[in-house]
This record gives structure tokens, sequence and C-alpha cells, in this order.
């Protein structure tokens, strides 16, 4: 029995809590504080205790480590998660963002004082408009979803001072799940329409759902199936003919970077995912970046401040008076770290790097496709003739109508190889779906493995079913009631303890 395993007897806990390691009188390392004796912290200010556990240095490291190990991440091996991008960021970038310079100033300085800080953002903004076909570039958003609401707030207002009751925002099935919330959270009355048989925008359907109550169709190009829309000038101009607004939803910007820009496309408003596209790791929730840019007509509504460039002083400064702006929609300035990583990335790729990761990624997603495609009980549900862009869609359709494995199943099972799950179930459109996005970082030898994982999973289906039914089974963790994990979360140590049966043992 492993170390871990072992781990798991008794209460069913996988770690103590480091609150539970914790022994009175127990110290760790000493170090003296450089902040002047002579400064005291208001009592008010004080707190009565600070309830931190008592316990020894190497109790203290022995525990992180071991929950470290307990992690996956795209540094310890292949990490498939369609959609979310999850493709390994260079370390340089990393120390970049860590620069004292950069990651120990403080937003409330004197604009003087930042002004490597606020270049940084102004050479950012312009970099990421010449990317996306932009004319201005917001830096404030803080995610992708929180991107499109900004997206979204920005048509509100378009409309609004245009005087033109525009209630409804038209988004595909087959949109990211934000897409429909986001519009929503904006005020919007949302109208699907589906997809034809090639997994695009039907445009007739397109045509009937498009009218004078239509202030926008947001729209993600590749699309959430990997499939680029063809007739997007079409689209375009359907729209805009309407009188609307289209949306980029940037999500899939890595599946074109570099070939083909939004605002070229047609697209009014573009949100960028720093967080996966340019170099920030992607998992945890955060910390993410959406920038938003805009083509010519909102652009006097961006959020303030804008960072501007004085030629005649020779200083960058924040530009606070823009009648028209929405309004700040973020504190601050954004997440700085991240625009930080954004910017070495693409300074250290360039024009030409960045073609090749998106003409990489475009290559590894086709040849799993191929090669996945070609296993029995696997099938695409949309268009297996035309290549795919970033990422591919795979339905385990045909392999549980066989053999009862569903696509859970084999994502759980995965987890025994060494190989994170792809996301899984989504898009909803495809039954059994696996969500495949092998990015540009994977080598042919990584893929390889993956494929021989899928065809040994796929022989387990009809051999042992009961070994995918019960994966995982060599990691810490035993598979979760996905359901009960989501309606009843234990989010505080203190809720644990009150009900762990060692909860009196500290």
């Amino acid at each position: 029995m492993s170390f871990k395993q072992a781990r798991w007897e008794g209460d069913g806990c996988l770690e103590k809590l480091v609150f539970e390691l914790g022994r009175k009188s127990r110290r760790g390392s000493f170090f003296k504080s450089d902040v002047a004796e002579e400064v005291e912290i208001p009592k008010k200010l004080r707190r009565a205790s600070l309830g931190l556990p008592e316990i020894s240095e190497p109790d203290v490291v022995r525990h992180f480590t071991r929950l470290s190990e307990m992690n996956f991440s795209v540094d310890s091996g292949f990490y498939p998660l369609g959609s979310c991008t999850m493709k390994y960021n260079p370390k340089i970038n990393e120390e970049m963002a860590a620069l004292d310079g950069l990651a120990n100033i403080h937003p409330l300085q004197d604009e003087d004082t930042v002004q490597g800080a606020l270049e940084l953002m102004y050479r950012l903004e312009r970099m990421l408009a010449e990317i996306g076909g932009v004319s201005r570039v917001c830096l404030q958003p803080s995610a992708g979803a929180h991107g499109e609401f900004l997206g979204m707030a920005l048509v509100r207002e378009h409309f609004k001072l245009k005087n033109e009751k525009r209630t409804e925002v038209i988004v595909p099935d087959s949109a990211h799940g934000t897409n429909f919330t986001s519009a929503a959270m904006a005020g919007f009355n949302v109208v699907v329409v589906p997809s034809n048989d090639k997994g695009r925008v039907d445009l007739d359907a397109l045509e009937k759902a498009i009218s004078n109550k239509t202030a926008a169709l947001m729209l993600t190009n590749p699309n959430t199936l990997g499939l680029f829309e063809f007739d997007i000038s079409k689209i375009a101009k359907m729209v805009h003919d309407a009188g609307g607004l289209l949306y980029y939803d940037g999500a899939n910007l890595n599946g074109i970077m570099g070939k083909a820009r939004p605002g070229d496309m047609g697209f009014d408003i573009v949100h960028f995912n720093l967080h996966k596209t340019f170099s920030t790791p992607h998992g945890g929730g955060g910390p993410g970046a959406g920038p938003v840019g805009v083509v010519n007509g909102p652009e006097k509504l961006l959020p303030t401040p804008v960072v501007e460039y004085d030629e005649k002083k020779g200083r960058y400064y924040f530009d606070y008076d823009r009648p028209n702006s929405i309004g700040k929609i973020n504190s601050f300035y954004g997440n700085f770290g991240v625009l930080v990583k954004a910017y070495a990335y693409i300074l250290t790729m360039g024009a030409d790097g960045l073609t090749e990761a998106t003409e990489t990624a475009v290559l590894n997603a086709n040849y799993l496709m191929k090669k996945i495609q070609a296993i029995h009980g696997f099938s695409l549900k949309y268009d297996s003739e035309t290549p795919c862009k970033h990422e591919v869609v795979i339905s385990a359709e045909h392999l549980k109508g066989e053999t009862g494995a569903t696509a859970r199943d084999i994502a759980k099972r995965l987890l025994d190889h060494g190989i994170h799950a792809p996301t899984y179930y989504f898009p909803p459109i495809v039954p059994e779906s696996l969500m495949i996005e092998p990015t540009e970082t994977e080598s042919k030898e990584e893929l390889d493995n993956f494929v021989r994982a899928m065809k040994a999973i796929n022989e387990e289906a009809r051999k042992s079913p009961e070994r995918l039914r019960g994966a995982p089974s060599s990691t810490a963790i035993g598979r979760l009631d996905e359901v009960k994990a989501s309606r009843e979360p234990v989010i505080s140590w203190m809720t644990f303890m009150a009900k762990s049966p060692r909860g009196n043992n500290i």
C-alpha cells in the first residue's frame, strides 16, 4: 500500500489540515521584522488572536510538499483540456512578472514613478490591437467572462446613446457557456440559434432570429467545436445590415492568431484571453485577464482610464477625460502581473513565433483528430472531412452504445495513465463529448502516448468495463460524487473540523 493510499484510510481524509498538525509550543524558523520597533499598531486594528497553527518547519514543508504531489499540472504532464487551453507557459515570463520594479509597485503611486509600467500597458494595448485588428483595447477585465460582460455593457451603452431600444443578443448553441450568462447579466434577452449539420451557424436560422430588436451576435471563431466559421463575412453583413453589432469571444483566438484577425472579419468588439493565448497559467480559477478591443464606433465608450503618451512632455499618463466612457469595470487597472507575462510572451515570440504557435496547435489537433477518429467507437459528430483548428470534439456515443462506457469513464481512466482528462460533456450539442486541445507545446511523442492511452481504454471498455467504472484507481483521490461536491462543498477548515472525528485532537 502506498503512502498516499494509507493517508486515505480511517475517516477518509486525504491529508490532515495544517491546523490539525499543530501542537502547542512547536516552532519553526524565527526572523526579525524590518519594521521599525517604534511603529506601534493601533489597538483597534489589532486582532485578539491570529489563530495560527503552532507547527515545526519540517512538518510545514512535508505537508505542503505532499499536497503539491497530489496536484496535476501542465508541469506534470499532458493537459488536453479542451476550450480552456492548458498549454505550457515559459517560466521566463514568470520571472519577468516577479521583477522588483514590476511586482513591488503600487497602483496609487504617482504616475511619474511608474512610467515603466505605464509604457508596458501602452505598448501591450497596441500589440493586442494589431493582433486583433481593432483600434483600441481596454486592459481592465480580470477574466474572459469579465471581458464578455464589458463587451455586452458596451453594446448596451452604444444603443442607449443612439436612442435605440434593442433588447436581444443572439448566441449560437455551440458558444462558450458564459456567453449566454454575460448577455443576460447585461440585461439582454438571449436568442439561441442552432448549428447546421457541419457544426457551424445555421444561416437560415440566424436570418429568422435577426430583427430590429437585435443588439448583437456573440460569436466564437473558431467555434467551440474547433471549427472555423467559413461564412463569417455573410454573418457580419447580416448582423450589420440589421443595425446590430458583432462580438468576438476570444477564447479560441489561439486557433487563428497570426493567420486572421477578428477585426478584419467584421467584428466590432473583440475580447482576448491573455491567460489562455498569451502565457499565464490558467488553472485554479485565476488570475486571468480578458482585455476588450473595439473597432471605431464603441471606442469612445471604453472604461477609464486609458494609457496615453504625451509626446511633448515625453511621459505616459492615465487619461480620465472621456465623457462618454461607461466608467471603470475593475478596481485600478486590471491584473497587472498577467499583463506583464503577456507582454513578455509577445516580445519573445514575435510575429513569426505567434503564427508558428497557431500552425503547430492546429497541426497537433488535426493529428489527434485523425488518430482517435480511427479508433472504433469514437467519431466526429460534425464535419469529419474539414480540418479542425486548435481543438477537436470527439464523440464516444458509439462506444457507450456498444459497451456502456461513458465519456466520463474515459476521462477518469485517463488519469490513471498520467494524463489529465480532456473536457467532457461540453459542448452539450455533441453526445458523450470529449473536447481535446493538445496546444502547440506538446511533442509528437506526447500525442502518440495519448493515442495509445485512448486505444487501451477503448479495449478495456470491451474486456474489463469495471476498470473504467471504478477509475481513477491510482490517484490520491478516487472518483468523487461530483454533484454532491458542487452542491455541498466543504470550503471552511472550521466546518471540516466540526464534522471530523479528529476534530478534538489538535
